[in-house]
């Protein structure tokens, strides 16, 4: 995909084109950089001293789409991205595969936070390059990514210091539920280490689920004591429920209301998520009314059960992100639906 022009803006690039040629400078899959030139050039431009943005973008549930389409889709995919990617860096950057689902970005025009946000924004908006539909032969998965970056000299002066802080702030924007940026702020960001991310895993947002339920009487109040919880591991901003009459309400905003009594619809097994709502029309009218007049474009609906019997639905979803639900937001949100079910079961109470 990357022709010899494109490649000679940058000297060290320049240099191996004239030692190795076009061909073995590239990925064979996806004609960006391979890993070894796109950290060559990083290597080179710190080497001389010459400011930029390096950054890495991981696309999320790229294992889903390999298993739901199949791998020959998986590489349409890659495909797609890098080429997408690669448009969005012309002019002033250039990208490689570092490996699997993953690129290497150096960026030498945006190097204070404020262009970097606003390059990044428009990596995320207006769906050119991520979250969006990548059209290929039998199908068109929506495609997001996580982009995690750093600059130099200003955050780190040397290689690997760099890509530590590139790597720290791609993990962080995994656990906020991906599908977004980050920008290394040493304020923020210096304080991280991935080891203890890594270990505030699913069992530890359970165990303080439980022990935020179990502190307060009352399902209503045991539902906003554990609203703090999820909006940090979930990045939701409220919960809602659906009772069996079919209202709807909001746990934190107490102004948001409506009725859906045909969301169970959906409902072929106990999970239910979409990013892709537009497809609830037809077969729940309302619970897709009620979406549209609040903005939501991604929703994960749960069944609130317990032998056998539904005491109504749970559903998180957010205004303007069309998310990917990943396997732990899923398990979370069941596990907190079977603690409401056990406790409407055991104590009478009603959604």
């Amino acid at each position: 995909m990357y022709t010899k022009e494109q490649l000679k803006r940058f000297d060290y690039l320049e240099k191996e084109l004239n030692l190795v040629g076009i061909s073995n400078m590239l990925d064979p899959l996806t004609g960006v950089l391979s890993r070894q030139y796109i950290l060559g050039l990083a290597q080179d431009l710190i080497g001389k001293g010459t400011p930029f943005t390096f950054g890495i973008l991981d696309l999320d549930n790229f294992k889903y789409i390999n298993d739901t389409y199949g791998h020959h889709a998986g590489d349409g995919v890659l495909s797609g991205v890098a080429q997408r990617f690669a448009d969005f860096l012309e002019g002033y950057g250039i990208c490689g595969r570092f490996g699997g689902d993953e690129f290497l970005f150096v960026d030498t025009k945006n190097l204070e936070y404020a262009q970097k946000k606003e390059a990044l924004c428009r990596a995320y908006e207006g769906g050119k390059t991520l979250r969006v539909n990548i059209k290929l032969e039998d199908c068109d998965p929506f495609t997001t990514g996580t982009i995690g970056c750093a600059t130099f000299p200003t955050d780190a002066g040397d290689y690997n210091s760099l890509f530590g802080l590139v790597d720290k702030t791609l993990y962080r924007g995994k656990t906020k539920g991906r599908n977004c940026y980050i920008i290394y702020v040493e304020e923020k960001h210096k304080d991280i280490v991935i080891s203890q991310m890594a270990r505030h895993g699913v069992y530890t947002a359970m165990h303080a689920m439980v022990r935020q339920f179990e502190m307060v009487p009352g399902l209503h109040n045991k539902l906003r004591s554990v609203m703090p919880l999820l909006m940090e591991e979930l990045q939701v901003s409220d919960l809602y429920l659906v009772n069996n009459e079919g209202r709807v309400y909001a746990v934190r905003n107490e102004n948001v209301s409506g009725y859906a009594p045909d969301i169970g619809n959906i409902m072929t097994d106990d999970l239910y998520s979409s990013n892709e709502l537009e497809k609830l029309d037809k077969r729940c009218p309302m619970f897709h009314a009620f979406l549209m007049e609040h903005g939501m474009e991604t929703a994960v609906v749960i069944r609130i059960n317990m032998d056998g019997d539904t005491y109504g639905y749970m559903f998180c979803a957010e205004p303007r992100s069309r998310r990917l639900w990943q396997e732990n937001d899923n398990a979370i949100i069941y596990f907190l639906a079977k603690m409401v079910a056990l406790r409407l079961k055991l104590e009478g109470e009603h959604l």
